[in-house]
């Protein structure tokens, strides 16, 4: 059975925790989180919650909360007005991969992330970023709208 684990992970990318949907349903539904950071623990093989953003916290501080040189993949809900003056919000998947990261860790999140973004049904609009200036909030902003 662990051998069949261990081969179906390999070919289909990491588990998810139970505890990225649960949270994921959080900043969703009931809207107490601003974002959530996730990272691929390579003991567990599976994807894991690092950290969570209280409805407060800014988009800086969403971004602070990426490493600079690792790979993550993270959920933002971003809230705009519209041009009718509409309080709006959309929920972004973020997979980011800065270009100075492990070579290792880019395959990993890259052969993950379907798998992982199919568990988080709902989820707006997608990201792909390598640096900072691909994650600007102007680029939420646009797509958003």
């Amino acid at each position: 059975m662990a051998l069949l684990r261990s081969f179906s992970s390999a070919s289909s990318g990491m588990g998810v925790a139970d505890h990225c949907k649960d949270t994921f349903f959080e900043l969703q539904r009931k809207k107490t989180h601003r974002y959530v950071v996730f990272k691929i623990d390579e003991k567990r093989k599976e994807v894991i919650v690092e950290k969570t953003g209280g409805t407060a916290e800014s988009y800086d501080d969403f971004m602070a909360s990426l490493p600079e040189n690792d790979c993550r993949y993270a959920i933002y809900d971003f809230d705009f007005v519209t041009q009718e003056n509409c309080q709006k919000s959309k929920i972004f998947f973020i997979a980011w991969s800065p270009s100075i990261s492990r070579i290792r860790a880019k395959m990993l999140y890259a052969t993950s992330k379907d798998r992982f973004r199919r568990v988080l049904d709902g989820v707006h609009y997608e990201i792909q970023a390598t640096d900072p200036s691909e994650l600007d909030i102007e680029v939420l902003r646009e797509r958003a709208h």
